[in-house]
């Protein structure tokens, strides 16, 4: 999908040729992409918030204020290319309350390249952040406007809020999946007129990296010179203003950051910072911003509110945060680890080279004192050695060479038995952390009762049982079984949904399972909470390379101070006590939404609970949060419309009652189905389909044809213009052209006789 997406806006660019902008030397097109542009992995994917004219028919493409007259070009373009739209200008408002910031951008694209008396389909893409999610799409164009709300799956006929209409009404066109990748959202706007201004607003959230106590947000904001309107008069506006929020108690010390932002405001637990300028050309660079906390040790708070107007569950609401500070003088755990990889046939080619490299820079990131293991699976397993091995130069040089030779992919995907493998590997030693490092690509047929089954070989161990990290690469495993898997080995999950992402996935994952300083965590004090329910169930372990943020539902009273309890790697105990205050100017529940969800998708897939899943569509809906169990659905509000009252008039009244109104209701026009990661693909599992972002679909038989008849044809035109054409064609003779009809017609009875065998497999 963002292989066609990259195609199509190579062919927009290629179109945007046809554009005349006049004489004036002060005026110039936009600039094409420059040789290091192309040059990068991705050239023609968005990095910034972007709106593109969908085009396929090429003979519309001009200026809508200087049309050009240039000869009318034949053919469509099939599939539709993409012309990026100039800016006019953007501004961004970021606020950031701990690990998460919320982010919306009011940006100005003008239609500048169709002729202003003909319309086109114009596609919104949103690049977003480390863990995007995004939150909402509104477009104001003069006469209507388009935004985005979430429906239940079985409500997507319906409007929410809407009231029912008569009539005959258009049926909404459904489509699948609106990402490019995990990172990019996509939405199209239909029938915009050329010349037209679109004012659009984008929200979305994404999480702040952390790494050596320092917070660290990264927003997608590098525009392409192309987008830059044509002429040197047009004043270009940029606007950034960042908020941060600190934990509570805490001070924002040093800071760097990409642009020029300014402090404007500062007073305890919060800053906030602004940037206002006219410039000669947009961002080249995304927005960076970096910041550490006043607290070296480890510190946290707990935060309480009350629940929304609105809110499915009428609980009350905790967020207890510990942040892990910037102590250099901490010790880890001494780690005890077994790597789990897939190698059935659908990690074949790069997906495997990509996934060895990574285990070959985490091998080497071990100490002579860890102890390790690598088995390699399929619907077999393989082991590298019968027992844990220490992570010394040579063994790990040995399991080098022996992943080399040994990760051939093949087979089916058994994950339960190499899990069962990895377990007895493990000691009882309590100045150890055991950790199942799992990677796969592929589904599972018996993942509940592999759940099951690692959770009573949790049980069974009273001190340190295994901590289990899960990677699912690719759409066709489940990523909600993985999370499950997790939860119930207190570690964590991450998706690497393409090739690009496996070492980055890999790498941030494993370092977090390599610096635990805190282990065991536990709330001792609530005991007197009724109706408590904690996010995630098992509390992860704490990480030098990120914050642990528990939230949870509760009713009752909660205590004054939270006691938090766990043991530190040289077997002392640990406790602290945590002060609780009420969140007034942070919003919990906005902030908690997002894990919250995952976290219950998780639960109702292994439960399979009808009103688990009914309440977390509800949260979805409540808080603007992509889930399983809703579609992104695109409404369209006309203008309110004003008629005259001719019975006023008679009646001589006053203005108020001249005219009459009428109530503008949305229409619903688009809705977007499979939003999610979904829960796997068995079927794809079984037949070792290689993981894409998406499922590939099978051509239709009516595009076989299509393709096999148009080779010949294309091959003619790119290497014949028209004008040679024509030129030869009219110094024909009659029975030259004769001739040439007797050729003609055969050929095409030959392309036929082959379209039939490419279509059927059998001959005509």
């Amino acid at each position: 999908m963002a292989e066609d997406f990259q195609a199509a806006v190579e062919d927009g660019l290629r179109l945007s040729k046809r554009i005349y902008f006049g004489k004036d030397r002060a005026v110039a097109p936009p600039k094409p992409p420059t040789e290091m542009d192309r040059s990068s992995e991705h050239p023609f994917l968005p990095t910034s918030p972007m709106v593109y004219a969908v085009i396929s028919n090429p003979s519309i493409v001009d200026n809508p204020d200087m049309p050009s007259y240039q000869p009318y070009v034949h053919g469509k373009c099939d599939p539709p290319a993409l012309m990026p739209l100039q800016m006019n200008g953007i501004s961004m408002e970021v606020e950031c309350y701990m690990d998460t910031a919320f982010i919306t951008v009011n940006g100005s694209w003008r239609v500048h390249c169709v002729m202003g008396s003909r319309s086109c389909d114009c596609r919104i893409a949103v690049p977003m952040g480390e863990q995007g999610s995004i939150l909402g799409v509104e477009v104001e164009i003069p006469r209507k406007s388009y935004s985005t709300e979430l429906a239940m799956d079985n409500e997507s006929d319906t409007v929410p809020g809407a009231k029912p209409r008569t009539g005959k009404g258009k049926v909404a066109k459904v489509e699948e999946g609106p990402f490019l990748k995990p990172h990019i959202f996509t939405i199209t706007v239909p029938k915009i007129d050329g010349g037209t201004n679109l004012l659009v607003k984008l929200k979305w959230s994404q999480k702040l990296m952390y790494h050596g106590g320092q917070f660290t947000l990264n927003v997608p904001f590098k525009f392409p010179e192309y987008v830059t309107p044509a002429g040197k008069k047009i004043p270009k506006h940029e606007k950034i203003q960042l908020t941060v929020n600190s934990c509570p108690g805490t001070e924002i010390l040093s800071k760097t950051t990409s642009h020029l932002l300014k402090e404007r405001y500062r007073q305890a637990g919060k800053s906030v910072f602004f940037y206002d300028s006219d410039v000669l050309s947009w961002s080249s660079s995304d927005i960076s911003f970096a910041y550490t906390m006043s607290s070296n040790d480890t510190s946290g708070a707990v935060l309480l509110s009350s629940p929304p107007l609105l809110d499915v569950d009428r609980r009350e609401m905790f967020s207890c945060y510990l942040f892990p500070g910037n102590k250099q003088s901490r010790k880890f755990f001494k780690r005890e680890v077994v790597f789990v990889v897939d190698i059935s046939g659908s990690m074949k080619g790069k997906l495997l080279e990509e996934t060895k490299n990574a285990l070959f820079a985490a091998l080497t990131k071990l100490d002579p004192e860890d102890l390790f293991n690598v088995i390699a699976f399929n619907g077999e397993t393989y082991l590298f050695a019968s027992s844990l091995e220490p992570a010394t130069a040579t063994t790990v040089e040995n399991a080098t060479q022996w992943i080399s030779l040994n990760f051939l992919a093949g087979g089916g995907t058994n994950i339960l038995l190499p899990l069962n493998q990895a377990i007895e590997m493990f000691s009882d030693s309590r100045n150890s952390i055991p950790i199942i490092f799992l990677v796969t690509d592929g589904a599972d047929k018996d993942e509940r009762h592999i759940c099951d089954v690692m959770k009573s070989q949790f049980t069974d161990r009273k001190d340190v049982f295994p901590r289990i990290y899960t990677l699912g690469i690719g759409m066709f495993c489940n990523h909600y079984f993985l999370r499950k898997l997790s939860i119930l080995g207190r570690g964590h999950y991450d998706a690497a949904t393409d090739v690009d992402s496996i070492d980055a996935c890999f790498g941030a994952l494993f370092a977090r399972a390599s610096s635990i300083f805190l282990a065991n965590i536990a709330f001792e004090n609530l005991d007197q909470i009724d109706e408590l329910e904690v996010f995630p169930s098992e509390i992860p372990d704490l990480s030098s390379e990120s914050p642990l943020v528990v939230s949870g539902r509760y009713r009752g009273t909660f205590p004054e101070t939270l006691k938090v309890k766990g043991f530190l790697p040289d077997m002392s105990n640990f406790s602290v006590d945590l002060s609780v205050q009420e969140a007034k100017d942070i919003p919990i529940g906005k902030m908690l939404a997002k894990q919250e969800i995952e976290l219950l998708t998780a639960e109702a897939w292994y439960s399979d609970r009808k009103e688990l899943k009914e309440k977390i569509a509800n949260m979805s809906i409540e808080y603007s949060i992509i889930s399983e169990y809703t579609n992104v659905v695109l409404l369209e509000t006309e203008r309110m419309k004003i008629t005259a009252d001719p019975a006023a008039g008679r009646r001589a009244s006053s203005k108020v009652n001249d005219v009459k109104t009428e109530e503008p209701t949305p229409r619903k026009i688009l809705v977007l189905r499979n939003n999610g990661l979904g829960f796997g693909n068995l079927t794809a599992t079984e037949e070792n389909i290689v993981p894409g972002f998406s499922a590939p679909k099978p051509p239709e038989a009516g595009d076989a044809y299509i393709k096999g008849a148009s080779r010949c044809c294309s091959w003619l035109c790119n290497h014949r213009c028209c004008w040679c054409c024509m030129g030869v064609c009219s110094r024909m003779n009659n029975e030259c052209a004769n001739l040439m009809t007797q050729v003609c017609g055969a050929l095409a009875c030959l392309g036929c006789y082959s379209c039939c065998d490419s279509c059927t497999g059998q001959e005509g």
